[in-house]
Parts: structure tokens; C-alpha cells; sequence
């Protein structure tokens, strides 16, 4: 939760960051994708470095610092492009954390896999429910800049706290990872199934990306939301991602995780597809927290089902796929932004249509599987 804090917040911060310089739809959009394709080309390696070191516990003690140190310099960024690189820097620490963090759980628990992901989950989420509510209503009292430095203060205080605890984090005791791994893995991933579980993987948080970006942005601008408003609107949102994803993720260890993704994402994109009618602002922001809630909670068992696919390397199949997820899913940002600069809830069909292309892809991978 502390190091996901600041990362909760952008959102939020957005629609101010936007005032501030100037910016369309199309470039906050833009913005998020640098932000987390920087962000995201920390998770292979971290992945790669957490299958061949032991002692994790030093690695991750020095995200905390590496997150807080990051956005305090973000929050002094003088224009556009500064901004988006140093958030990216700062997302890398971030970013860091999770493959080392998941693959230590999916290491202690690998017959419920899914659960270990969901309760790993608990804290990123609850930093997108409890960090937008108070950065919402300290906007109305302080500048974006002074905000992002107080939210700075919670992965910096759970570093000197983690001083005293990395010691406690298990060390690994598998078999370095080697070139023929990688090559295994590069094999396994090629593959026409694992071409195609990119794509589902992918456009899933695409989807995802597209209604997390956008949602600020509409109900500041069509709903007439003060930042409170919406800090409440989109924490709601995660709550649901929160309480869902260890539940979903038990789910989908006892009853398989293709079906559960499926079900979860057709109320997505239903969900998403009501929050572009022409609603009152009231029930469009219902329907929004409903599609961002789901996709949220199905997120573990999506990484559940991509580690189950990729074999005993869990640290580095999960670097992989963070990559694809806030890496190649962060276009889905990029793409909503561009919709937004014509009408804002077009981008929500834009985001629909992520989801349906997902399911499709997620539905055929055992069939090409079973044909190879």
C-alpha cells in the first residue's frame, strides 16, 4: 500500500496537472502512458534479478526509497516532459516491488496461486481507494505539487519501518535462473497460445486503463464533480477492485480461471458500455465504478492464469506479464485520450471494445493449445 500510495493518487491529480500546463485529453492521456511504459520496463528485469538473488528482502527495502525520492522530484517538474519522465522513474521503483513481492507468495503458496496474487493485490488497491479520497479533498486546500510531496511521505516512512523487517522475507531457495529458462520461457510466450495470451493480457488492461484515466477527467468536466466528488467515485471503484481480488482469485483456484475472467469481463464491458449513454451524471458514475470495480478484481486471477501458463519461474513470467499489463496495456491510455479530445465518453466504447477483443483472445487460448 505505500509504495502503490503516490500511484493512487495520480489520477486524481490529473485533471489539476492538466489545468496547470495546459493539456488536452489526448496529452494527460499521453502522460499516463509514459509514465507507466517507463514504469514498466522495470518489471522483466526485476523479475529476472528476483529468480537469481536470495536475499529479496534488501531489493525491495530499497523501492521504498527509490518510490519516494522519485515523486518528490516529479512534484517539482517544470513542464510536460520532465514530468512524464520523472514519474516514470519513480513508477520504476515501483514497479520494482510487485514481480519480487508476487513471486515470493506464488513460491509459498503454489497450490493457491490465485489467492496469494488477490492478497498481494489487497494493498496496491487499497492505496487506490485511500489515496485518491484524501488527495481529493487536499486539493482543495493545496496545489497538485504539494500533494504529490505529501503522498511521497508513505513509501518514505515504510522505508525506515522495512529497515528493520526485510530481514523477515524469505529467502529463495530455487535454482538460479538460467539462459536455457529464459529461452524456455521465450519458447512457451512465442508460442501461438502465448501470442494470444498477450493479447488477451494486454487489451485487458488496456480496458482497464482507458476507464481509470478518463473517469477523472469526465466527471470533473462533464459531471460537474468537485475533486472531493470524485476522489470518493473513484475509491469506491477500487474498493470493490480490493474486497474482490482475493476472493476472485480463491475463485478461480477452485472452479479454473478462464471462466471466472469471462464473466467478470462481460460485466465490464456492460458496465461500460451503460457509462456512455446519455445518463444522468449519477448513474454514469455508478456504472463506471461497477466496469472499474470488476476489471479490478478479476486482475489476480489474469495473473494467476499467466503464471499457471508459464511454468516455475514465477518472479520473471510475472515481470513479464506486468510489462504487458502497464506496459503494453498503457497505450490503452494513450488511445482513450485521443477518443476524450472529441467526446470524453466515447472513450468508455473505446475501453468496451478492449474488453471484448480480451475475452475473445482468453477464450481461444486452450482451443489453439489443444490444436498445436
Amino acid at each position: 500500500m505505500a509504495n502503490d500510495w503516490c500511484h493512487g493518487a495520480i489520477y486524481i491529480l490529473l485533471p489539476a496537472i492538466g489545468l496547470t500546463f495546459g493539456l488536452r485529453p489526448s496529452q494527460l492521456g499521453l502522460l499516463v502512458t509514459i509514465y507507466a511504459f517507463g514504469a514498466a520496463l522495470a518489471y522483466l528485469p526485476a523479475g529476472i534479478i528476483a529468480d537469481r538473488f536470495q536475499n529479496q528482502g534488501r531489493l525491495l527495502l530499497l523501492t521504498f526509497w527509490w518510490v519516494g525520492i522519485g515523486y518528490i522530484a516529479a512534484s517539482r517538474a517544470p513542464g510536460f516532459l520532465s514530468l512524464a519522465l520523472l514519474l516514470a522513474f519513480a513508477g520504476m521503483g515501483d514497479a520494482t516491488w510487485h514481480p519480487i513481492a508476487t513471486g515470493v507468495l506464488t513460491r509459498q503458496m503454489p497450490g493457491r496461486r490465485g489467492q496469494a496474487l488477490g492478497v498481494h493485490a489487497i494493498g496496491g488497491t487499497l492505496a487506490t481507494v485511500l489515496s485518491p479520497l484524501l488527495v481529493g479533498f487536499l486539493l482543495a486546500v493545496m496545489n497538485w505539487r504539494d500533494v504529490m510531496v505529501v503522498s511521497a511521505a508513505a513509501p518514505l516512512l515504510m522505508g525506515l519501518v522495512f529497515i528493520r523487517y526485510h530481514r523477515t522475507v524469505p529467502r529463495s531457495s530455487a535454482r538460479r535462473i538460467s539462459r536455457s529458462d529464459l529461452s524456455d520461457l521465450k519458447k512457451t510466450w512465442t508460442s501461438p497460445s502465448g501470442l494470444t495470451l498477450i493479447a488477451g493480457i494486454s487489451t485487458y488492461n488496456m480496458a482497464l486503463m482507458a476507464l481509470i484515466t478518463i473517469m477523472p477527467l469526465f466527471l470533473q468536466r462533464s459531471g460537474g464533480f468537485t475533486t472531493g466528488q470524485t476522489g470518493i467515485v473513484f475509491a469506491s471503484a477500487m474498493l470493490i477492485g480490493a474486497i474482490g481480488q482475493p476472493w476472485v482469485g480463491r475463485l478461480s483456484d477452485a472452479k479454473g480461471r478462464r471462466g471466472i475472467f469471462i464473466v467478470g469481463s462481460v460485466i465490464g464491458v456492460a458496465a461500460a458500455i451503460s457509462a456512455a449513454l446519455p445518463l444522468v451524471p449519477g448513474l454514469v458514475s455508478i456504472s463506471l465504478v461497477l466496469a472499474i470495480g470488476i476489471l479490478t478484481a478479476i486482475r489476480s486471477s489474469v495473473l494467476a492464469l499467466a503464471v499457471d501458463f508459464g511454468g516455475q519461474r514465477e518472479a520473471t513470467t510475472l515481470g513479464f506479464v506486468f510489462v504487458l499489463m502497464d506496459g503494453v496495456g498503457a497505450f490503452g491510455a494513450t488511445l482513450a485520450g485521443v477518443v476524450g479530445d472529441f467526446q470524453l465518453h466515447y472513450a468508455f466504447l473505446l475501453a468496451a471494445g478492449f474488453s471484448i477483443i480480451s475475452i475473445a483472445a482468453i477464450f481461444s487460448v486452450d482451443r489453439i493449445r489443444r490444436s498445436a
